[in-house]
C-alpha cells in the first residue's frame, strides 16, 4: 500500500493545461465559422480561455486555408468549428512551473499534448 502524495506543481500545471483545452474545445466545437469570421472567433476563444486561473497566454489559429478547402464544394458559406480547423498553443504558469501545451492535427485527429515543462 502506498501513501497518498500531493501532486507536484508540474503535475498541477499540466492538469491546468488539460482543463484549458477541454474548455476551449468543448465550448467552441460546433460554432458556425467561415473564413470571414475565423479571426474574430479565434480572438474570442483566446480571451475566454485566458480568463481561467494560471493561464498566461493562449494563441488560437483558426485555419482559414482549411476552412476554404472544406467549403469549396459546400452549398453553404460556413461550416462548424472542429479540431481540424484549429491550431492552439497554451502557456500555463503555476508555482514556478511553466507548461507549454498545444493542439495540432495528427493523423486526422486533433491531438492535445504537453510540449514542454520548465521550472
Amino acid at each position: 500500500m502506498t501513501e497518498d502524495a500531493d501532486p507536484t506543481a508540474a503535475q498541477v500545471a499540466c492538469f491546468e493545461a488539460g482543463i484549458k483545452f477541454g474548455s476551449l474545445y468543448h465550448q467552441f466545437a460546433g460554432t458556425p465559422v467561415s473564413p470571414a469570421s475565423a479571426d474574430s472567433l479565434a480572438r474570442a476563444m483566446e480571451a475566454a480561455i485566458e480568463n481561467q486561473p494560471h493561464c498566461e497566454n493562449v494563441v488560437v489559429d483558426v485555419r482559414e486555408d482549411r476552412l476554404r478547402d472544406a467549403l469549396a464544394d459546400a452549398s453553404a458559406d460556413y461550416t462548424e468549428l472542429t479540431g481540424r480547423f484549429m491550431d492552439v498553443d497554451v502557456e500555463i504558469a503555476y508555482e514556478g512551473v511553466a507548461v507549454h501545451a498545444q493542439m495540432r492535427m495528427a493523423d486526422g485527429y486533433p491531438l492535445m499534448e504537453v510540449v514542454d515543462v520548465r521550472s
